[in-house]
């Protein structure tokens, strides 16, 4: 595949926080996986989703409480694929990985695949994060342009316009398209898939027919067609709006970098590692309690970049030592005080970036 190669010979930076980092943990004798913080936000999430889940199938009731009940449970689907298996496929839940592959279930119990998660997310993104022509993550051409390398077409003029509903859709394309792109084609956007095993195989086919049953089937079942799609469609609009938000903030807004690699090449960038994840990351939200609870401390994405085995819930304290090395070695550690300043920065990028690539030019060469 193609790739970037970075120059991981002057790590001065990373070598000199991540030993601040062991020093914070080793001080206060911590483990970097979770503790009862996160064991209890599990049974929280989990068990708030089942019981909503079981009220919707075997109480009768109206169609606002229903509704209701619908986009709850898509907020919460976002939240324990945020929480819970977000840290266990990192293998950051728990010391005990036979822990941390069952939870990272969830996302197969949400309908997706955390075998090709695992692959997308763990290996591609946080190692070529903001890479045109291999982070899959920034790979919505050409539906949306998300950098500047990226081919323009008109539709891009009003992308701005009709990001809400395309990322309202997500999660349904996840489960019903990409995950089965990936399957049959064996690739994840240009980057060849993980052999799967018998395992594997089967697996992938018992999530989608479990997924089928749970979320259609039996909704079906209780509620009729009409109230079935009107519901699920309600459950996936919050789930993709939540899910699709919360990680758009953390790579395309204002003053984060890209990078751009032609097919079938090998670029040389005279940065280190963890300096691009440095450059290509933004917090946000840094000091609201209650976002970091629900996003599973991904308002903290620098941190989350440079240390994925990390637990969660302990960005906000290793966070005062990552922004203190940044000044010191003069690297830039980009965040927003709230979730709307994020929120309108990310608007604002998509716009410009749905301009003419000629107009952005004349418009440059005016402002000079």
């Amino acid at each position: 595949m193609s790739k970037i190669v970075f120059n991981n010979r002057n790590n001065e930076f990373y070598q000199s926080l991540k030993a601040s980092v062991d020093q914070y943990f080793e001080k206060n004798q911590i483990k970097k996986t979770g503790d009862w913080r996160l064991f209890s936000k599990t049974i929280i999430l989990i068990g708030t989703f089942i019981t909503a889940y079981l009220l919707l199938m075997n109480m009768t009731m109206g169609v606002l409480p229903a509704l209701l009940l619908a986009g709850l449970l898509g907020f919460l689907a976002a939240s324990i694929g945020f929480s819970v298996m977000h840290d266990a496929n990192h293998g950051s839940y728990s010391p005990n990985q036979k822990l941390n592959d069952f939870l990272g279930l969830s996302a197969n119990a949400l309908g997706a695949s955390a075998y090709f998660w695992k692959q997308k997310h763990n290996i591609i993104h946080h190692t070529y994060t903001n890479v045109d022509g291999i982070d899959d993550d920034i790979a919505k051409s050409p539906i949306i342009r998300q950098c500047e390398s990226q081919k323009w077409v008109p539709a891009h003029k009003v992308q701005h316009l009709y990001l809400v509903p395309v990322y309202s859709l997500s999660s349904i394309f996840w489960i019903f398209f990409m995950d089965f792109t990936k399957y049959f084609t064996r690739k994840i956007y240009t980057t060849d898939a993980w052999k799967l095993s018998t395992k594997n195989h089967i697996v992938f086919w018992v999530t989608k027919i479990y997924y089928a049953t749970v979320f259609i089937a039996i909704p079906i079942f209780v509620w009729g067609w009409l109230g079935w799609l009107v519901g699920f469609l309600t459950m996936n609009v919050v789930m993709g709006l939540t899910l699709s938000m919360v990680f758009q903030l953390a790579h395309v807004v204002e003053n984060t970098e890209f990078e751009h690699i032609p097919l079938d090449t090998t670029k040389h960038v005279e940065t280190a590692w963890a300096e691009h994840q440095i450059k290509t990351t933004a917090n946000f939200a840094m000091g609201n309690k209650v976002i970091s609870w629900f996003v599973g401390g991904l308002n903290y994405q620098i941190e989350h970049h440079l240390f994925p085995r990390v637990s969660h819930i302990h960005y906000p304290a290793i966070s005062k030592l990552v922004e203190e090395k940044c000044r010191e070695y003069n690297l830039p550690y980009n965040q927003y005080p709230t979730m709307s300043e994020a929120l309108a920065s990310h608007f604002r990028v998509m716009r410009e970036l749905g301009k003419r690539p000629a107009e952005v030019a004349v418009n440059t060469q005016a402002a000079a």
